[in-house]
């Protein structure tokens, strides 16, 4: 009997991308050398993680993500999934719980990615 917490991200001290599982058939691999920067907005009910690469954007939904913040600022973060609703209840309230992941590509020359930047 399996009884490991489940957690919607994964760290590995020697992680070269981040894999980010969207839906279960869709996922995106991002090196991690190409991560600009993070943003975290909101308070511990709903937050938001803004995670920047050179190609794309994810922006993360959830609760407690100040440690999914902290690995990918120490280039440690490995994996995002958001989980099956039916396992929310399982995670303990002080744990990362993601509800969404958007993902978006930006262009060379794209004006929001620009400003972001500036």
């Amino acid at each position: 009997m399996n009884t490991k917490t489940p957690e919607c991200y994964t760290t590995d001290s020697q992680a070269r991308c981040l894999r980010v599982e969207m839906t279960a058939t869709r996922l995106l691999v991002l090196p991690l050398d190409q991560f600009v920067f993070a943003e975290l907005d909101g308070d511990g009910k709903e937050q938001k993680l803004r995670l920047v690469f050179a190609t794309h954007e994810i922006l993360i939904s959830g609760h407690a993500l100040r440690r999914i913040e902290t690995a990918i600022c120490r280039l440690e973060l490995s994996g995002l999934m958001k989980l099956p609703e039916k396992y929310h209840a399982l995670i303990a309230e002080n744990q990362p719980r993601i509800r969404e992941i958007v993902v978006t590509e930006t262009k060379p020359g794209d004006s929001q990615a620009q400003a972001a930047l500036n």
